[in-house]
């Protein structure tokens, strides 16, 4: 996926022949020569060195902090993710049915590039990755012995539907709303306006020329710095899998010497692939991955028991439907904000973090698309696939504990990421089936990473497409260095916590781009209507 991102990819047929990268760098009025290192890439690596600094030589005192500033950001503000990703939503809904949603991303007379089951297998390779092995099984299976807010008893049939309702909830439309904002945004600016490809660029409709000031670089600072977070914690997590992993299959010890000698030779892999440009080699792996992928899913519907499964899905999807927006607005104003924070709050926050690297992903690849068409495939394709997986790992996981005598839910209590391959261990060839599920949580590790990797070197090197390889390297290793750090500070925790606290600004930019966003696009299309009439 990395080096579509960069290149635009020569995966299909119908990428056309010719330096794709080249015309984005004309269309965006881009410069040559890795672009400039000015105020955003020096804020941002001061103060990241910093943070890396408190992490090594002050952990206790980090540790405080966070969590300090965690209890009282999720206290005082928790109801924010909510309120600005639900509206989002509505936003985009909205905007898809209006006449703007005939608007195409890029000029009018533009069409897509790619044929839209290639888009589709695009945009699920932009985030599919980690987060299914890593909670696929861990949120459906810790759901059901400890249901959200007390709506079910533990451990029964209406857990086991609530279960999957909030796992459907966390992974679905209100994170494809922010990536899919962002993804617009971005697509219309730099395909349609010729603009760089920075945050603040999007600001242009409500800053006008102050984009190019303070206020643009304190933008560009807090997408790097939430983009930095969030791929921190994704390498976090991917190290915590593939350590469950390699100790199911050769015994490796579970522990942070292994996840610092793993963090560090994936960073390694991705910051080498960042650098030189293998996109083919990565870009493989990524085909393969997606085929793995698809493997292990048939599999598991295969040997798991699939009528239950099918059942299942109808009624927690049902039950996800009905209860939409009550979940969309609940809040803690009688208690669960320790459940919130462990989990609505968590992924919300890493949407949020991940919003700029995907946005600017899904523009890529999205020029010539309708607005319509861009938000109806960002928001219902992606919804669908990450229900139907979680639906069957996690339902065979219901099922192997509440009529199995499994105790998949005990494991994944002790150790949330051994959920998945605590669940593999209960069918037929769960050795080769690790292994993959290993194998897919390298690739996507590394794909993801570089990936980041390179638009962190972008969004500091004034948008440049083609960063400086000392850039590259740099914010590689950085990437690996915070992982590594906060790793040692407090582990899954101490990633949850910064992730979270880390977003917050980043979530006001957000609310702010889409009110830029509709404000051009009403000014857009007054202007196209005088023109014509």
């Amino acid at each position: 996926m990395s080096s579509n991102l960069r290149s635009g990819t020569g995966t299909t047929p119908e990428t056309p022949s010719g330096s794709d990268e080249a015309d984005l760098a004309k269309s965006t009025n881009e410069g040559h020569g890795g672009g400039r290192l000015g105020s955003v890439f020096w804020t941002s690596l001061g103060i990241s060195a910093v943070f890396v600094a408190w992490a090594v030589l002050f952990t206790d005192n980090l540790n405080k902090v966070t969590n300090t500033s965690l209890n009282w950001v999720t206290a005082t503000f928790g109801w924010s993710y909510l309120l600005v990703t639900f509206a989002i939503l509505v936003f985009l809904v909205f905007l898809a049915f209006s006449p703007a949603g005939d608007m195409r991303l890029g000029k009018d007379g533009d069409r897509p590039e790619f044929s839209t089951p290639t888009w589709f297998a695009m945009i699920l390779s932009a985030v599919m990755g980690i987060g299914l092995v890593s909670y696929g099984v861990a949120e459906p299976i810790s759901h059901l012995a400890t249901p959200p807010h007390g709506l079910a008893e533990p451990n029964t049939p209406a857990a086991a539907v609530r279960a999957l309702q909030y796992s459907y909830f966390d992974w679905g439309l209100q994170a494809w709303a922010i990536f899919a904002v962002f993804g617009l945004a971005i697509a219309y600016s730099t395909h349609r306006k010729g603009r760089r490809t920075l945050v603040s660029q999007l600001f242009v409709p409500l800053l006008g020329d102050r984009v190019n000031g303070p206020i643009g670089k304190a933008i560009d600072v807090l997408a790097v710095f939430a983009t930095l977070f969030g791929t921190t914690t994704s390498l976090g997590l991917g190290a915590l899998q593939v350590n469950n992993g390699l100790f199911r299959l050769f015994g490796v010890p579970v522990n942070s010497v292994s996840q610092v000698l793993i963090i560090a030779a994936v960073t390694s892999v991705f910051t080498l692939s960042a650098v030189t440009g293998v996109s083919k080699g990565i870009k493989f792996l990524s085909q393969g991955s997606t085929l793995l992928a698809i493997g292990l899913f048939v599999f598991m519907l295969i040997v798991g028991p699939a009528v239950f499964i099918a059942n299942l899905y109808i009624e927690s999807l049902g039950m996800w439907a009905t209860d939409f927006f009550r979940m969309s607005l609940q809040g803690t104003a009688f208690g669960g904000l320790e459940w919130m924070q462990w989990w609505t709050y968590f992924m919300m926050a890493w949407w949020v973090s991940w919003g700029a690297f995907v946005g600017v992903f899904l523009a890529r690849i999205s020029r010539g698309r309708t607005i319509r068409g861009f938000i109806m495939g960002v928001l219902v394709v992606p919804s669908v696939v990450f229900f139907t997986w979680f639906t069957v790992f996690g339902g065979t996981a219901i099922h192997v504990d509440m009529f199995e005598k499994g105790d998949i839910a005990k494991q994944t209590a002790a150790d949330i990421n051994s959920a998945f391959f605590a669940t593999l261990d209960h069918f037929p060839l769960a050795g080769v089936t690790s292994v993959i599920a290993t194998i897919l949580v390298v690739i996507f590790f590394v794909s993801g990473a570089d990936a980041n990797t390179y638009v962190l070197s972008m969004m500091t090197s004034d948008g440049s497409l083609t960063p400086r390889r000392t850039v590259l390297i740099l914010w590689g290793v950085l990437t690996g260095v915070t992982a590594v750090v906060l790793m040692l500070a407090g582990g899954l925790n101490a990633l949850q916590n910064t992730v979270i606290v880390t977003s917050l600004p980043f979530l006001v930019i957000i609310a702010g781009l889409a009110v830029s966003f509709w404000k051009e696009l009403g000014t857009d299309r007054k202007e196209k209507k005088d023109v014509t009439v």
